[in-house]
């Protein structure tokens, strides 16, 4: 019976391996991501193959998923960066929305989309690429890749695991995919409840093992090297300051009331996406608002009168504008995805909001559980809990301190990672 299961999902597998470039190629006469997803796989062999031809050097490959995967992963690759000076490595993004944001990034020595997962284009990337060390962060358990690997003899680490008894893994017909997790050299997983749960599939001690969250060394990391950004001092001034941030229409909804009718309180909207038509709604919402792109051009700002709205109309500017803030709220929970990263804006040491989706999230569950954030329902809650944050310092100072301790608390990850590979003698310098 197991064996008709894991044939029977194999198959599935296939079928949706084999459906997926088909139905991008459709989507993307309409769709950017779809579009970008299929021109940035064009003859991906080709420049994979002139990329490495003559590269005499061992390679440490990392796969992301997308960009708050590789946020997670790219303090392991600094580390060994760091450490293992005569490697190359290679950085690869599954989506459009970290590929495009990080192709220009410079610690990695090649950037590509990873090609379509299939038995064929894993030999013919592995033969290309020749890895000495594969990183998968937190999840995309591509299964050819990963059986090509486990085949070579690599040593393949998972980064930052989470799991859920939800997942297929945990299922009674989920042979086929428990049958890739075997792949893994090591798994370092985020929690004791996944650890709990590999263990309940025959993985044991040898072969998973808690490493936290390289996460909050990245968070840590980036509020170390804060660098200040002369527009957004000279919008906020002297004034209590909310900085809303990867807002979705449904957030801005729940904010746009209490910002419209708090005109001495300087607000900071950094909304998910920056399409036309949603920084248009984001003005529509915010009555006495101003655009960035508008707002920086303006060299002498000393006789302007400044709004209270301030819309963010680009890409990696948020987790420094959490810095600002007196309040920080945090967007995406309203929405059936959940809410995005809260750990961006704890760092600072700053009460952290966010909507009712959080529970697939464990540093948000656990957030609230320190005292360092709050979840509301609707907007008269949202309106309840600012005033109560900006007008009782009592208040204030303990959420504020419970968000910044808690990210402290969880720090180190990173090394976990870096003294496994090390100790077990994976690479050599």
């Amino acid at each position: 019976m197991q064996l008709q299961y894991i044939i029977y999902l194999k198959l599935l597998y296939n079928i949706f391996i084999a459906f997926y470039p088909f139905a991008a190629r459709l989507l993307s006469a309409k769709n950017d991501k779809a579009r970008l997803w299929v021109e940035g796989r064009k003859g991906i062999f080709d420049r994979l193959s002139l990329a490495f031809a003559g590269n005499k050097q061992p390679v440490i490959w990392m796969h992301c998923s997308s960009l708050g995967e590789f946020e997670q992963g790219r303090p392991v690759l600094e580390a060994l960066r760091n450490g293992y000076p005569n490697h190359k490595f290679l950085l690869t993004f599954f989506s459009p929305s970290g590929y495009e944001v990080k192709k220009h990034y410079e610690g990695a020595d090649w950037i590509f989309y990873l090609p379509m997962d299939s038995k064929r284009n894993a030999k013919q990337f592995f033969e290309i690429v020749n890895p000495s060390l594969v990183l998968f962060v937190k999840y995309e358990f591509w299964h050819y890749y990963l059986a090509e690997a486990k085949s070579r003899e690599l040593p393949l680490l998972l980064i930052s695991g989470i799991f859920r008894n939800n997942q297929v893994f945990f299922k009674w017909y989920g042979s086929f995919y428990r049958k890739t997790l075997l792949c893994f050299t090591h798994l370092f997983v985020q929690n004791n409840n996944s650890l709990a749960l590999l263990k309940s599939i025959g993985i044991d001690d040898t072969a998973a093992s808690i490493s936290g969250d390289t996460r909050f060394d990245r968070v840590i990391e980036i509020a170390s090297a804060f660098q200040s950004i002369k527009a957004i001092e000279e919008f906020v001034g002297n004034s209590k300051v909310i900085v809303a941030g990867s807002t979705w229409t449904e957030d801005d909804e729940e904010m746009d009331h209490y910002a419209n009718s708090h005109p001495e309180i300087k607000f900071i909207i950094a909304p998910h996406e920056i399409e036309n038509e949603r920084i248009k709604e984001c003005l529509r919402l915010y009555k006495n608002a101003i655009l960035f792109s508008a707002w920086d051009l303006q060299t002498d700002k000393s006789n302007l009168q400044i709004p209270n709205c301030l819309i963010i109309d680009n890409i990696g500017m948020l987790s420094k504008l959490y810095y600002y803030a007196t309040v920080c709220y945090v967007g995406g929970a309203f929405g059936d995805d959940g809410v995005h990263n809260v750990l961006e804006a704890a760092v600072y040491r700053k009460p952290v909001i966010f909507g009712p989706e959080y529970e697939k999230y464990v540093e948000a569950t656990e957030l609230i559980d320190a005292n360092g954030a709050i979840s509301i329902d609707n907007a008269l809650q949202l309106e309840r809990e600012l005033d109560h944050l900006l007008n009782d310092p009592t208040y204030y100072s303990a959420t504020a301190n419970s968000a910044g301790n808690y990210v402290k608390s969880k720090s180190g990850a990173t090394a976990k990672v870096i003294h496994f590979v090390q100790e077990k003698r994976l690479l050599t310098n």
